[in-house]
């Protein structure tokens, strides 16, 4: 396999993030790739089940893109450019400013880039209503601001290194999702089951995530920004990565008025008292 795209887009991603504020990239000795499968008709990728980043581990859980029934992937293009958009996409988790306390012996994350939680449970913001095409839910804002930016370092990798998108259905979907140049005709409404097999449930957690993460952030940016929503993604990542709120809370202030953040996403839960339910 040629895997010069990667490492061009890996030299990227280690300018872009510094412009960021992140000075240390996930350690590539910290990434665990699983390539190979002994289990029947085992498909990876980006969306297989259980992928992503582990905080308290501080380790990236990956897997190689397609069917993982053979030593070299399928299609080794596709399987470098979904890499390096999950690599980029968890260099952020990484680098995001954490917080953990110390309840009962056990460590308890209480601050996640922008994102806050009580020691005693309460989030500081809600869950989305469901089927609703916007989002209130910081988590939501943070997910797809980091797999936008890691879609766009595969975007421009993709492009320098002169990868093309292959015809055939399933190849474009992957191409498109990983470069972030997905349709309204690729991303169908959720049907739940996409059908037998991993491949076909793969599809299937593309689309939703999609649709549920970065089609809604995208909706975030456009109504707080627009015009500007490239401005706010880089205020986003910024304050993400330093924990640090007050640039980001000033610029929105600016247009929206005095207290925007809070009023859009804290929940009016995260000062209530934790009940005691032993009782």
């Amino acid at each position: 396999m040629d895997t010069a795209p990667f490492h061009l887009g890996l030299y990227a991603a280690r300018g872009r993030y510094a412009e960021l504020g992140l000075s240390q990239m996930l350690p590539l000795q910290r990434v665990l790739l699983g390539a190979e499968s002994i289990r029947g008709g085992a498909f990876g990728g980006f969306h297989h089940p259980d992928q992503g980043y582990r905080h308290l581990q501080m380790l990236a859980v990956i897997t190689m893109y397609g069917p993982m029934e053979q030593e070299v992937p399928e299609r080794p293009e596709l399987a470098l450019l979904d890499l390096l958009r999950a690599y980029a996409h968890d260099c952020l988790h990484y680098g995001s400013r954490r917080r953990y306390v110390n309840v009962a012996g056990v460590p308890v994350r209480t601050q996640y880039g922008i994102n806050y939680r009580r020691s005693t449970g309460q989030t500081y913001s809600s869950a989305d209503p469901q089927g609703a095409p916007y989002t209130r839910n910081i988590g939501v804002v943070m997910e797809g601001a980091c797999d936008r930016e890691a879609r766009r370092i595969t975007r421009e990798t993709a492009a320098r290194a002169g990868l093309l998108e292959p015809d055939d259905v399933f190849g474009r979907l992957a191409f498109r999702d990983t470069t972030g140049t997905l349709s309204d005709d690729d991303v169908m409404p959720d049907q739940g089951e996409e059908g037998p097999g991993e491949a076909a449930q793969y599809v299937g957690a593309l689309r939703r995530y999609e649709t549920r993460v970065n089609r809604h952030y995208a909706v975030f940016l456009s109504e707080f920004a627009p015009g500007e929503e490239d401005d706010l993604h880089d205020l986003l990542l910024t304050a993400v990565v330093s924990g640090d709120t007050r640039g980001l809370s000033i610029w929105l202030d600016a247009r929206h008025g005095p207290g925007t953040f809070a009023g859009a996403f804290q929940s009016g839960t995260y000062f209530t008292p934790a009940l005691d339910l032993s009782a």
